[in-house]
């Protein structure tokens, strides 16, 4: 295995640039989650890296190769495609040898890694199947193994599991993930599923419009998130953002929202009357008989918790509430925090702030 290193990397397609200078560390054995909305760059910064797209400037390095210019066979990377890309007139066995094959490896050396990356995959009753005989996930750990027999320095899964359903999609990530602590494979995972990133990551690379906006531990972007895009995205529901007046009165610090006031830390980075965005996650904003009025617009309940998607000051906010209790849509509550759950940002900028 091998660490990669990103540094200063352009892409352009005619005048439009699309990747915007990225600098990016993966240390051998690490699992990277490119993590961001459609059209952020991700799936292109991943084929940059697998030598599927050509860069513009910058420099790609695994382990102490510079790999700009060396084609994808030269990379000493596997691929695991979203669509699987299995020959479909290939078994099982033959779609996982292919690339071995294509080596030159000898009849032996190609099926001793081809069964210990069956036996790995638990793919060994299926060797002799065709991929039409395969359910979903059986598909998506053949096209793992296909990687897996090349023994590669970088392992690269492009959104690998958006084709599977909801259950599915669990109990892959999780295999996907023992899998790389197995093997402690370096690897590069692209996905748009933040629920993904979070639990798979060692480390974390949100991106949005070509841009890296925050790079940490799964804790440490959920905790502290950059700014309020990074907060938004983190974290399912997405995080409240209120929008309010600081109040400085006798060293107490409180947001002015509209009739309502909302305690704050007493940070000195406020002044009296800067007006300034307050994040708050959904299971830290709680009903109470006092705070910001609100009237509720839709109630979902998930079994172990209820969503209450509400409206206040003609904003949309949301609430988690774990205990059971009853709520109907058209019902007025009132929601207050803790000052030690609020998230604050610039407004001007929306950088972090506290």
């Amino acid at each position: 295995m091998a660490e990669v290193k990103i540094r200063e990397l352009f892409k352009s397609y005619g005048n439009i640039e699309v990747i915007h200078g990225l600098d990016i560390d993966i240390e051998d054995g690490e699992f990277v989650v490119l993590v961001g909305p459609s059209g952020c760059g991700k799936s292109t910064l991943l084929r940059m890296i697998a030598g599927l797209e050509g860069i513009s400037s910058g420099k790609i390095m695994i382990g102490k190769s510079i790999v700009n210019n060396l084609p994808p066979s030269e990379r000493d990377i596997a691929m695991v495609f979203q669509n699987y890309a299995l020959y479909p007139h290939k078994t099982v066995k033959d779609n996982m040898a292919f690339s071995l094959k294509m080596k030159g490896l000898s009849k032996n050396e190609i099926a001793n890694r081809v069964n210990q990356a069956a036996e790995i995959l638990g793919l060994t009753p299926y060797l002799q199947r065709y991929p039409r005989a395969l359910s979903g996930g059986q598909r998506q750990r053949v096209a793992m193994g296909r990687a897996i027999v090349r023994d590669p320095q970088v392992f690269l899964f492009d959104e690998p599991l958006s084709n599977l359903d909801a259950k599915l999609r669990v109990q892959m990530r999780a295999e996907i993930r023992e899998l790389q602590q197995r093997l402690n494979s370096t690897t590069i995972y692209v996905t748009h599923d933040q629920i993904e990133a979070m639990t798979m990551a060692d480390k974390i690379v949100v991106m949005k419009d070509g841009y890296i906006e925050q790079i940490g531990s799964p804790l440490e972007v959920y905790d502290k998130p950059a700014n309020t895009f990074v907060a938004s995205f983190i974290g399912s529901p997405a995080m409240n953002m209120i929008e309010g007046i600081v109040e400085i009165k006798n060293n107490s610090f409180k947001l002015q929202v509209a009739e309502t006031k909302i305690n704050l830390p007493n940070i000195k980075e406020l002044e009296n009357g800067q007006k300034i965005i307050v994040g708050i996650r959904p299971e830290y904003l709680i009903p109470s008989e006092n705070g910001i009025p609100a009237k509720i617009a839709v109630v979902e309940p998930t079994g172990s918790e209820t969503h209450l998607l509400l409206r206040a000051n003609d904003q949309d906010l949301t609430c988690v509430i774990r205990e059971r209790q009853n709520f109907s849509p058209g019902q007025d509550v009132k929601l207050t925090t803790e000052k030690n759950s609020i998230h604050i940002f610039n407004y001007e900028n929306k950088l972090r702030i506290y």
